[in-house]
């Protein structure tokens, strides 16, 4: 494919993790480094920016400023929750998508984020090519919840599992410190895929974790679930129990009693409140001490115990995306293929199809759970265990962190 010059833009979409900046980074010094890209730009708030013609100048930025990035949590440039409309039902967005393309030469666009996010790149990259507008679309994979179809696994996940398997140990060690029985429920996220949950696991084989783990892969069974606590807290005196937000029943009805009709953007039930509602269901049948903890927005954004090796992979996936769509490359999203053996761990890129990777969610192996429903097996361990290695340190200032500080300067024509 011949050279295509002209300007790019970057967006960021759906939940933040800690690490989303760090793949944006990649990107953002692939693209102002390469001479085939003219300008740099930045969505403000995701696809919405584009549509309302709200652009940064990625160009006017202090390049040590953008370094900052790598250590810094959230959306720098702001994230939405927008689901396209199927373009051959209602194209008016599209339209307006190619019109601020050609106001500002645009010929590159990546997006950053989980399975709509796919689903918005393939609908803007194929009605591009129906248009006859060149422009090389590339998605750069994001979320904590590591359920995008294809990869080994995402960027975000690792530093959310390391937070979870962190805090577990150390409500673990919280939990026994008087003479006086507890039961802990710790409420992690994920609605359909249970991965963060699983997480809680590494705790487990560590020596100080949970003592049942419940992941939306399995059914849950309120009486079992009672028994199994009742069981533990006879023999030990304590339990600690992890729960994903999205544990269901054999009918498919979520046990959160804090459910309710409201959705975000894309149309997602929002969950909350399950540990206090199992909380206060424990103590009412066991009639012991029982305290119930949502670890909620902690996961997504706890930088200060972001994984190195997600921090570096992250930055990776958002530089392969630039270098491979100047290569020629369109309508993929770099995923990772990975290798667990005698010779260690190793992570390379892998180019999925953004029409095979969009709208579809990869699930825990059900052999990596428990026969019982509520524990992880080793195969998940050893899974899990080499993404959350190495420490990502920056810069502090009086002993707190130095994010970065963007300008944000609105882009002109």
């Amino acid at each position: 494919m011949s050279e295509l010059k002209g300007a790019c833009v970057i967006g960021q979409s759906g939940g933040p993790t800690s690490v989303i900046n760090s793949s944006v980074l990649g990107a953002l010094e692939a693209a102002l480094d390469n001479p085939s890209i003219t300008r740099v730009f930045g969505m403000a708030h995701g696809i919405k920016g584009l549509l309302n013609d709200d652009l940064y100048d990625i160009d006017k930025e202090d390049r040590d400023e953008l370094a900052l990035l790598r250590y810094t949590p959230s959306s720098a440039l702001g994230s939405c929750r927008y689901k396209l409309a199927d373009p051959d039902v209602d194209d008016t967005d599209y339209k307006r998508i190619l019109e601020i393309f050609k106001k500002y030469d645009i010929r590159y666009f990546f997006y950053n984020g989980g399975n709509d996010s796919m689903d918005t790149c393939n609908k803007v990259s194929k009605y591009m090519m129906k248009s006859g507008y060149e422009c090389r679309v590339m998605g750069i994979p994001k979320t904590i919840d590591n359920d995008l179809f294809g990869t080994d696994h995402c960027p975000g996940f690792a530093s959310a599992a390391k937070y979870i398997a962190t805090s577990c140990m150390e409500i673990y060690q919280d939990a026994r410190v008087y003479d006086t029985g507890m039961v802990c429920i710790v409420e992690i996220m994920g609605r359909h895929a249970g991965w963060l949950a699983g997480a809680a696991g590494l705790a487990t084989a560590m020596g100080a974790g949970p003592d049942l783990v419940y992941l939306p892969e399995t059914d849950f069974d309120m009486k079992k679930f009672l028994a199994d606590v009742k069981r533990i807290y006879d023999e030990k005196g304590n339990c600690l129990v992890a729960v994903s937000e999205g544990i269901h029943y054999a009918d498919g009805s979520f046990v959160s009693e804090a459910k309710t009709s409201a959705t975000d953007g894309f149309g997602h039930a929002q969950l909350g409140g399950l540990a206090s509602m199992l909380a206060d269901t424990v103590k009412n049948e066991l009639g012991c001490k029982v305290r119930g903890i949502e670890l909620s927005l902690l996961q997504r954004c706890a930088a200060h115990c972001a994984s190195k090796t997600d921090v570096d992979e992250s930055y990776m996936s958002g530089k392969a995306a630039v270098e491979n769509a100047v290569a020629g490359k369109t309508d993929y999203m770099p995923g990772f293929k990975c290798t667990r053996d005698e010779n260690g761990y190793k992570c390379e890129i892998e180019l999925l199809p953004l029409s095979e990777v969009a709208n579809t969610e990869k699930k825990v192996p059900r052999e990596w759970i428990n026969e019982e429903g509520n524990g992880v097996t080793q195969e998940f361990v050893d899974y899990a265990l080499p993404l959350i290695n190495g420490e990502n340190v920056g810069p502090k200032v009086s002993g707190l962190p130095r994010f970065a500080n963007l300008k944000k300067i609105k882009a002109e024509a």
